[in-house]
């Protein structure tokens, strides 16, 4: 046989057939065009390792000119957002529990009366530890504005005390996480991290993989109902999750010292919720894909936004709002709060149905359209 030489007209020729093979797999010319705009825009407008106006609560038994200087200066430092305004501390600190603000300042009764007198009042600001960068940023920003938050209203037979370390005592108390160790944030996050990853990926492939055995057929025609195909397929994974779950845990309290304060059985109830979400949309995506190269495709794109926009990475709170958006719509981002709150922060059930309810409905939705799915393949 003799040995071919180089065609540009064969190349041309093949180059050509490969753009239409292109133009028709939809999943990966979407891949090839979405994901580095996903990239883009996630790494260029939601992500901030600085976040500024996060939210706050100041609790104050009365409205004078010196605590609305305070409360002005820190938030000229552009970290604090003052969203809610109390006179109940009780009120206050079940925000900061809730997750609803990051910081708390507290002043105390007469603070205008002991500033004037100069008996040098005590201000107190306690921050949600849990994520230590969105509290570090705005704290060290408050240490430094605190000393001048005063300086335009001690004037005239108040300017003598100017001169010291400051009219005001400054407090600052890390609440959940006093030692400031990151391991606390991070670890409790990667077991979220690491079930979105493999459990969407390998329950995706489910029903791709039976299409591409030529199985698939075989499966349509059992005697089952869609909802005992779509069980069947996640249970075995709700066992493989539990035993990885376990394996986690124990590592996160043996080696990296991380605290367990709340209910066991809550977090195990939080656990196997979060799971069975995670493989109820890999069943939804495997419904959809046809090959199982188009089921990891569509993994790697729910998988994205999971890792960067559920507050696993980066601040959430910190994020623009249209991200925000987003990340509420993600099962991650409730269960991070979820079991960051139950380790660190002792959360009870009522705590825990807000971000409890979500999944939920998540779940609901998701199992709704891989049903559906499921039963247009069988008609």
């Amino acid at each position: 046989m003799n040995a071919l030489s180089f065609s540009w007209g064969r190349l041309k020729g093949l180059v050509k057939k490969e753009f239409i093979q292109l133009k028709r797999d939809r999943m990966t010319f979407a891949m090839l065009i979405g994901l580095p705009f996903m990239q883009l825009m996630l790494f260029g407008f939601a992500i901030n390792a600085d976040p500024k106006a996060m939210p706050s609560a100041v609790v104050r038994a009365e409205d004078s000119v010196f605590a609305r200087s305070y409360v002005k200066a820190l938030e000229n430092t552009g970290y604090f957002n003052f969203t809610h305004t109390l006179t109940k501390y009780s009120e206050a600190d079940t925000l900061l529990r809730q997750g609803e603000v990051i910081f708390i300042v507290s002043m105390p009764e007469d603070f205008s009366r002991k500033l004037v007198r100069g008996e040098r009042p005590s201000i107190l600001i306690e921050a949600d530890a849990t994520d230590p960068i969105a509290a570090g940023s705005a704290l060290n920003a408050a240490v430094a504005v605190h000393d001048q938050a005063f300086r335009h209203d001690m004037g005239g037979v108040l300017s003598e005390l100017s001169p010291r370390a400051g009219p005001a005592e400054l407090r600052v108390h890390r609440r959940y996480n006093p030692e400031n160790i990151t391991q606390y944030n991070t670890v409790p996050g990667l077991i979220g991290i690491i079930l979105t990853m493999t459990l969407v990926m390998i329950t995706s492939g489910a029903l791709a993989r039976e299409r591409e055995r030529g199985t698939l057929e075989n499966l349509y025609a059992m005697p089952l109902m869609p909802i005992e195909v779509m069980l069947g397929k996640i249970i075995p994974f709700i066992i493989g999750a539990t035993v990885q779950t376990i394996i986690v845990l124990i590592a996160a309290k043996l080696v990296f010292h991380v605290p367990m304060l709340g209910s066991f059985w809550l977090l195990a109830f939080g656990l196997v919720l979060f799971v069975t979400v995670n493989l109820a949309i890999g069943f939804t995506f495997s419904t959809i894909a046809k090959t199982q190269l188009q089921a990891v495709q569509m993994s790697t794109f729910f998988f994205m936004p999971s890792i960067l926009l559920s507050g696993f990475m980066f601040p959430f709170k910190g994020m623009p709002v249209w991200a925000q958006f987003i990340g509420e719509a993600l099962p991650t981002t409730h269960f991070l709060r979820l079991i960051r709150g139950i380790l660190l922060k002792d959360m009870d059930f009522a705590v825990a149905w807000g971000h409890i309810w979500p999944m939920l409905i998540i779940l609901a939705l998701v199992s709704f359209v891989a049903l559906k799915r499921y039963q247009a393949t069988l008609d």
